[in-house]
């Protein structure tokens, strides 16, 4: 078990490096944006992003999903007629939209309320849509076949030209907004050239009976359930638009991006994990292996959720070159990210718990799941949004993203039942939370703030471990990787063909 868990997190690493600096790369345009766009701007930025979002559930319509799950089993034809149906689908369906979406860019400006330039801000997006599209299953071939660092260097090289992009057409050419979707879409079709090579070494035009209807019957319970979750992700904009106005908008997204911490540690393992669990599926300890992953993420999660939650006013107001990261207009909405963090580990849980919906192929119960969590979000932001503004959103969010958790939880015991570690993942909840509050109720100011955070931050690990969470065979363990790293091994414990 320790072997796969290990294999799970070379695999997590890789993503992990690329990841971190792709998304750190794309991260350093929040501060840039808020330095070079009012909030009203970067809120129509934030809007139409929402939409695309939306459509981007509607475009793929749960086709990878149903790749992942007959290309790792090749129950129906080979892995190249598995790759080639579920493409060719995609490619066509996203031409046919993003077409339609170009003709009509004027009326779906005017019907989405975007303002000046609506409708050339509509056409880039129809066709980021096409080209993200396509990438859909070159992407998840990668991520099948475990090319991580293929995968890794296609992503960064789309991340760096965006921001390069962006630095050069809002501050040479200041092309403000119309900047940001023109570096969207050239960013966009940078990943399909990439991805060329693999795409037409896989393509075989021939068809399997059964293949296609099998994938859309997999695939389509996919698109209400992806349209519920992205309802869970984005809907608080468009009605935090509806409810108060773009600078409103803008001041949200640009502290909800501070986010980047947990969205980062969460895509992190959803990239490993998906594969993962199909891989060792029939494996007889699979499902304590499972339930010991849940618990290591979740260790992980809520340790950076408390240093996010702490430290999060003391990293935006760093200057450099004169200007903090995130501009003063911005700060009122700080009181957002420590929730917005928390939303993001209960995102990690359901994404491990999904495993057993892939395993049994119930997709089936995902609408009703997503479902019921979109509902809570959209009732939620309409009732807290009045009451206390972006940060009404903010916990309208959260609320959504726990009660889709409980319900999956429920969901998958019913069809592939996992004990957990009930009591271990109890005690990391109530450790943290317990350090976030004793910080609430006792500030301190000036330089005892920061140690006084260091402090709660150090007192992490042994609150945990005078709760007994840690198991004595982990520390054996952890030792032993430990000395692995620190200790320079002998000429004879080095295999012959390595020494040159």
């Amino acid at each position: 078990m320790r072997d796969k868990i290990r294999q799970l997190g070379s695999d997590t690493a890789v993503y992990g490096v690329s990841t971190v600096v792709g998304r750190f790369l794309n991260f350093l345009l929040v501060p840039f944006y808020t330095n070079v766009l009012l909030p009203g701007e970067y809120g129509v930025v934030a809007y139409i992003y929402s939409i695309i979002a939306f459509l981007n559930i509607v475009y793929g319509y749960g086709m990878e999903s149903a790749y992942f799950r007959y290309g790792s089993s090749l129950e129906l034809g080979s892995e190249k007629e598995n790759f080639t149906t579920p493409f060719i689908s995609l490619a066509a369906t996203s031409l046919l939209l993003s077409g339609f979406i170009h003709i009509f860019a004027s009326p779906i400006s005017a019907l989405l309320d975007v303002g000046a330039g609506g409708p050339i801000y509509v056409r880039f997006a129809g066709w980021i849509l096409f080209f993200d599209t396509v990438s859909i299953i070159p992407f998840a071939f990668l991520r099948l076949k475990r090319r991580a660092k293929l995968f890794a260097v296609i992503r960064l090289a789309n991340i760096v030209l965006n921001v390069i992009l962006n630095l050069v057409l809002l501050l040479k050419f200041h092309l403000g907004v119309e900047g940001i979707f023109i570096s969207g879409i050239a960013s966009s079709a940078l990943t399909v050239v990439l991805l060329y090579p693999t795409i037409f070494s896989h393509i075989r035009l021939r068809s399997v009976k059964g293949l296609y209807r099998a994938l859309l019957k997999f695939g389509l319970p996919y698109v209400p359930a992806g349209m519920a979750a992205m309802v869970m992700q984005v809907v608080d904009r468009p009605i935090l638009k509806a409810l108060t106005n773009d600078a409103t908008v803008g001041i949200y997204q640009a502290n909800y991006r501070l986010g980047i911490l947990m969205m980062l540690a969460v895509s992190v393992f959803d990239y490993a994990w998906r594969p993962f669990f199909l891989a060792n599926a029939k494996e007889e300890d699979a499902k304590r292996l499972y339930a010991k992953v849940l618990t290591y993420f979740l260790f992980a999660a809520m340790a950076l959720w408390l240093v996010g939650s702490l430290f999060v006013d003391d990293v935006v107001r760093i200057r450099f070159l004169g200007r903090s990261l995130i501009h003063p207009a911005y700060w009122s909405g700080l009181g957002i990210v420590p929730i917005v963090l928390l939303a993001y580990v209960f995102t990690g849980i359901s994404t491990n718990l999904i495993a057993g919906i892939y395993i049994e192929k119930k997709t089936n119960y995902l609408p009703w799941v997503n479902g019921a969590g979109a509902a809570v979000n959209i009732i939620a932001n309409f009732a807290l949004i009045p009451l206390l503004s972006l940060h009404g959103a903010a916990i309208a969010t959260l609320l959504s993203y726990v009660v889709t958790a409980i319900l999956m939880f429920y969901a998958v015991q019913r069809v592939y039942p996992v004990r957990y570690e009930y009591g271990r993942l109890a005690k990391l909840f109530v450790v943290s939370l317990a350090l976030y509050g004793i910080y609430r109720l006792v500030p301190f100011e000036g330089v005892y703030s920061i140690l006084w955070k260091v402090g709660l931050t150090a007192s992490f690990i042994g609150l945990l471990g005078a709760v007994k969470f840690f198991r004595e065979d982990e520390f054996r363990q952890m030792w032993r990787l430990f000395r692995r790293r620190t200790v320079s091994p002998s000429p004879a414990d080095v295999p012959s063909d390595t020494i040159k």
